[in-house]
Parts: C-alpha cells; structure tokens; sequence
C-alpha cells in the first residue's frame, strides 16, 4: 500500500514541475492570440510531436486499452494500430494542407479554415458547437478516470473528490496560464513522463514473469482465444468497424489534434511531428495491449476489464514504483484535457464571437478565451463530481459525434463543388442520428450508431453538393502547397 505521505509528496513534486514548465513558458509567450493559442507558428519538431503525441494519448491507453486487451485480447492491439496507420496517412495527407492553409491566411483554429473554404462563418461556428457538445463530457471522463486511480492506489487516502479536484485544477493552470506554450512545453515533458513509466513497468513486470519467453508461453497455454480473432466474439466484424471508424478519422475530426498542425514553424518541423508521433504512438500502444496480456499472465481477476491496471500496479509492484507509473497515468489525463480546453477556447472567440460581432477586439476575444477555459474547468468538475451513466454515454458519443464532420472536411479540401448548406446540415443531421441511435441504444445489422450517423451525413453532403457552384479554394490551397515546396 501507497502511504499517504509518500503519494501527497509524489503529487506536490509533480504539480511544482508543472508549474516551473508552465511559469518559464509564460514569460517566453508574446502578446496577440496566434501566440497564445498556437504558439506563434514557431514551435519546433521535437516539441510539436511530443505536444500532438500527448495530447491524442490518453488516460483511456493506460486504463481502457489495458483493460480492452485484458478482456477481449488481440483484437485491441488490432484496434489501436487501425487508428494509427490511418493517423499516419491522414497526416501525410492533410498536414501540408492545413499548415499552408493556416499560415497563408492567418487562422488559429481548425474551424476557420472551412469557414473560409464554404464561405460562411455558420460551418465554423457549427463545428465549434459541435466541439462544445462532445468533449466536454469527454474530457470529464479523463478526470474520472485519473480520481478513480488516486483514490484506488491511496486505499482512499485521497478520496475521489480531492483527487478530480486536484486534477480539474492542474490542467485550468496549464491551460489558463502558459497558453499553448505552456501546454506544448508541459506536454513534452508529461509525455516523456509517460513513455518512460510505462517502459520501465513493462521491463520489470516481464522480468517478475520469468522473461520474456516464460510470459508468452503462460499466455499461449493459459488463454489461448485471447491471441485469436475474434476471440471470445466481442471483435466481430460489426463491433470491429463500430469501433474504428470514429478513431479513424481522429486526426481530422478532433480540433485538439488538428489544431495542432498549425503550430510547427517549418517544413522540417512538421516532418518530424508526424514521424515522432508515429514512433511515440507505435510503442505506446504496444505496450499498453501487452499490459492486458499480463494481467492475465499474473492470473488477475477483474470484475471490471478497467480495473486490471490498477490490481497490476497494487498487487504486484512496489509502492514507490507505482507511485511513479500513477504519475505517468496521470500526466497522459492532464495532456489531454488542457489542450482540449485551450482549442475549444480558442474556438469560442474565433468561430463564435468574432465572426459575429461588429466590434471585435484582440484583447476582448482573449478574455472571452479565458472565461471559456474557467467554465470548462466548472463543467468537467461538475460532470466528474456527479458520475452519472449520462456523461459516460456523451463521452462514448464523442468521437462518433465529431465524425459527421469528415465528408465537409475532406470534401472541402479536395471537392470544389462543396456547399455551405450541405456542410452545416451534413453535420447537424449526422450529429442527431448518431446522439438519438446512441440514447435509444440501436444496432442495424450488427452496426453501431458511429456508421448510420457518418452516412447519413455522407449521403447528405454529397447531394445537397452535386448542384453546387465550384469553388477555387482547393485551387489556391495547391497552388500554396507548390509554393511551399509540397507535392499534392
């Protein structure tokens, strides 16, 4: 068992080094919100994979990928790798787009593209609200998870309470007070932080098994249809595809990733955002799956798939070990939500209050930024505090929420027949089918409601499109690109 002092002092370290990060990055951030929310455009490679990594890694690999391989075996590593090799050719892809696009036109947010794309400040402002809805209650589930984690390995030394509370309040500080350079400087260092707890667990727990041979064989002798597909049944096809589409198209349908392809100050930086983020993700994920497998092998019982990393690290790791892996864990939480906070801040007043205001200030729309940020802090506490099956339902209707919005933006970058129209009720209509197939709990065929929203929105965008007039955007978007030396 943890000690109460042990983990108070492990935590009181963490958040200092945070706020030293935060702090020095604060007196290196310029005036204006092109430095504020994306750094000024000038942030180098190391650090831009580091913060991308960070950000798209979550409290959920450590905890939910765990537990998914735990329960169900192979089929999650099969899982996670679909999103990344989509990840890796959606960004070779779109990333040279959205950085000429962003630089060429001086845009913070993903959103502001499209507008300027369709036309209309509507499509901006929709995909902004369909921000709002979506991760809020997601980014309320990393603090669920990382209090769960606390109070867990504290044996209720820090209650549930204290420990969203202490949460909630690490990230407002980081997103409030460093602006992005504070979350890209902090990111980098809580992704190392978490790559190198979690290596160092996987070697030692390998090591207490007997090696890396004796671990396979008590897998392949002991559960044996967990290294097949699919397994006990839980990865059928349906499931499988239910499950990937949305995470598919992450890169593009989640503003706090593709915000960040705004951010690298070169051509050479982007490349290594992209390859730095493949390697971190590569290794991330196979070592998150592997813990699954031994959990298994150490012969774990866990009512809950979720609870098999924490019974790992109570069970069969020293304290003092532990404490650190916890940090880890919860350093991927924090890395994710305070980039959330920070982009749908910076959302608010670029999609929302600026296009729709007459007397529109600089200053003013940074204040609105930070009142943003101080309301989503209130509203991911509230939401963590009250844990009902509500918010858990909204967290899981996340990522499929923010899907309807693929056919507008890979139409808009590649389509010059693309309307204004098509694309806000594309994702209105996507967005009802999906929240009203999830709240009715509804299956066709096996699928789920991620694919019927994605196609209704599909089917939407492409006839309401077909009578359109054309439009020169992705005409100029490739000439920009063969300016800047990009092929397209």
């Amino acid at each position: 068992m943890m000690s109460p002092i042990s983990l108070l002092s492990a935590l009181a370290i963490y958040i200092f080094s945070v706020l030293a990060v935060v702090i020095y990055a604060r007196r290196r951030t310029g005036k204006g919100l092109e430095e504020f929310y994306i750094g000024g455009r000038k942030i180098r490679g190391f650090i831009s994979a580091m913060t991308y990594a960070a950000t798209t890694y979550s409290v959920f690999m450590m905890v939910g990928l765990v537990g998914l391989a735990y329960a169900y075996g192979v089929g999650a590593l099969g899982f996670e790798l679909t999103y990344l090799m989509t990840t890796l050719i959606l960004l070779f892809i779109f990333a040279p787009r959205y950085w000429v696009v962003g630089r060429k036109l001086g845009l913070i947010s993903p959103a502001q593209i499209f507008s300027e794309r369709y036309n209309s400040k509507y499509v901006g402002a929709v995909m902004a609200i369909l921000s709002l809805v979506f991760l809020i209650p997601y980014m309320s589930i990393q603090v669920m998870g990382s209090a769960y984690l606390l109070d867990a390995l504290s044996r209720g030394a820090i209650p549930y309470f204290w420990g969203a509370t202490f949460i909630v309040v690490v990230m407002t500080i980081c997103a409030l007070l460093g602006g992005f350079r504070g979350v890209a400087w902090t990111d980098a260092l809580q992704g190392l932080i978490m790559i190198t707890t979690s290596l160092a667990l996987l070697a030692f727990l390998i090591n207490q098994l007997g090696g890396l041979t004796s671990f396979l064989s008590k897998v392949e002798a002991n559960y044996p249809n967990l290294l097949t597909v699919p397994g006990d049944g839980f990865f059928t096809f349906q499931t499988f595809l239910t499950l990937t589409l949305p995470w598919a198209f992450f890169a593009l349908s989640n503003p706090q990733v593709s915000q960040r392809l705004l951010i690298p100050k070169d051509k050479g930086s982007l490349k290594v955002m992209v390859i730095g983020f493949f390697v971190f993700g590569f290794i991330y994920t196979l070592v998150s799956v592997t813990f699954g497998f031994i959990a298994r092998a150490f012969d774990i019982t866990a009512e809950k798939a979720d609870m098999a990393m924490p019974l790992l690290l109570q069970s069969y790791v020293p304290p003092l070990f532990a404490l650190i892996v916890l940090i880890g864990i919860v350093s991927a939480g924090v890395t994710t939500v305070n980039s959330i906070m920070l982009t749908l801040a910076s959302m608010v007043g670029s999609d929302i209050y600026r296009p729709f205001t007459s007397k529109h200030s600089e200053r003013k729309e940074q204040a609105i930024g930070f009142v943003v940020i101080l309301a989503e802090a209130f509203l991911i506490w509230l939401f963590a505090l009250m844990r009902p099956g509500l918010i858990s339902l909204l967290a899981v209707m996340a990522s499929a929420g923010l899907l309807v919005q693929i056919p507008s933006i890979i139409g808009g970058m590649y389509w010059r027949k693309g309307t204004a129209t098509a694309a806000i009720l594309s994702m209105l209509l996507g967005a009802t089918v999906t929240a009203l197939l999830y709240v009715l709990k509804v299956k066709i065929l096996g699928f789920g409601p991620p694919i019927f929203g994605f196609l209704t929105s599909l089917a939407i965008y492409i006839c309401l499109s077909l009578r359109g007039p054309k439009s020169d955007f992705v005409d100029k978007v490739n000439q920009w690109l063969r300016e800047a030396g990009f092929p397209f």
